[in-house]
């Protein structure tokens, strides 16, 4: 193994079209961590973030941006329950653009045979995110229908195949016919538009309102999801892509015995308090039959990472977008 390697760097917060690939040495692991030859990296929002120092959980000047990958193992303790050549996927807060990644070994996932290294790459975030929000924070029964927003990006086409799997059924908003064919794919029952959804869940609901509703991307559309869920729906927040933080009158949720729930899998952040083994073997069942294959829009190498990201940035993603490291 060579000492350097080659990194997607983040030099200036100057956003997505800055960041560049430059070599680097490659990262030496602490006891508790695995050494991980990269093969695929998915990009996610938090790596929009991160370009611009935006993100949550702060990593000072210059680092590796790249939050989820696959690979194999090349070292880890005993203890760690892998060896060497393990395929694996995981995440980490910062450094999977790159060659090799040092992860913290709870972090990181065994990866069955079925599943490519490019499949892979495209799963941690957005998989485990609406495990999360479903299983753990939704608590979203069969027979309940959900209403899901960006509901043609990499987390609203996980939301839909893992409520489908639970037996919702599931409104998607999305804004053109691209998307709602993409939603359709993955197993929406109905595709509906931004600008009017209210009164089409109304519609499709015959009035009742959904039982919960899944949102990403915040902003004006709050006020909005609120009115369309039934007498003790939930709302569960899952971020803000939209751009802006929506605030809410409480009165509204008196009035109607309404729950919103704040949503954020910890899988990035230092200090994690969801166990990421736990929820994979929760999911082992449809990993295995493929039930939650992603929908990949595009697979880039390493060298584009910048535009990759801008891609997200910019809305100009339909599905997961991926980076090939090794061929």
């Amino acid at each position: 193994m060579s000492a350097t390697m080659r990194a997607v760097r983040n030099t200036t917060h100057g956003g997505p079209r800055l960041l560049k690939v430059q070599d680097v040495e490659v990262p030496r692991r602490r006891p508790g961590e695995v050494l991980v030859q990269v093969h695929a990296a998915g990009v996610s929002y938090p790596d929009v973030l991160q370009s611009r120092g935006e993100y949550q959980n702060r990593v000072p000047l210059p680092f590796t941006v790249g939050s989820e990958f696959s690979g194999v193992i090349l070292e880890a303790d005993p203890e760690s329950g892998f060896t060497v050549v393990d395929r694996v996927v995981g995440v980490v807060s910062d450094g999977a653009f790159a060659d090799y990644v040092v992860a913290p070994a709870d972090r990181v996932l065994p990866l069955p045979d079925n599943i490519d290294f490019t499949s892979a790459a495209a799963m941690p975030i957005n998989v485990l995110s609406a495990e999360f929000a479903l299983n753990e924070r939704g608590h979203v029964q069969a027979g309940e229908t959900v209403l899901i927003h960006g509901a043609a990006g990499g987390l609203g086409l996980a939301l839909t195949q893992q409520a489908k799997l639970r037996g919702a059924t599931v409104i998607s908003v999305v804004s053109t016919p691209e998307k709602a064919e993409l939603a359709g794919r993955m197993g929406a029952d109905f595709t509906i538009s931004p600008h009017d959804f209210l009164d089409q869940a109304r519609h499709i609901t015959d009035g009742r309102g959904v039982d919960v509703v899944l949102d990403p991307v915040g902003g004006e559309r709050f006020t909005d999801s609120l009115r369309s869920l039934t007498r003790e729906g939930r709302l569960l927040v899952l971020g803000f892509t939209g751009g802006s933080i929506p605030t809410v009158r409480v009165n509204r949720l008196l009035l109607t015995n309404t729950t919103i729930v704040g949503v954020a899998w910890e899988g990035l952040m230092p200090e994690c308090g969801v166990s990421l083994p736990d929820q994979w073997e929760r999911l082992a069942p449809h990993l295995a039959d493929g039930a939650l294959e992603p929908l990949i829009s595009a697979v880039l190498p390493l060298a584009e990472a910048p535009e990759a990201v801008a891609m997200l940035d910019e809305r100009r993603a339909k599905g997961k977008l991926v980076l090939t490291v090794r061929s």
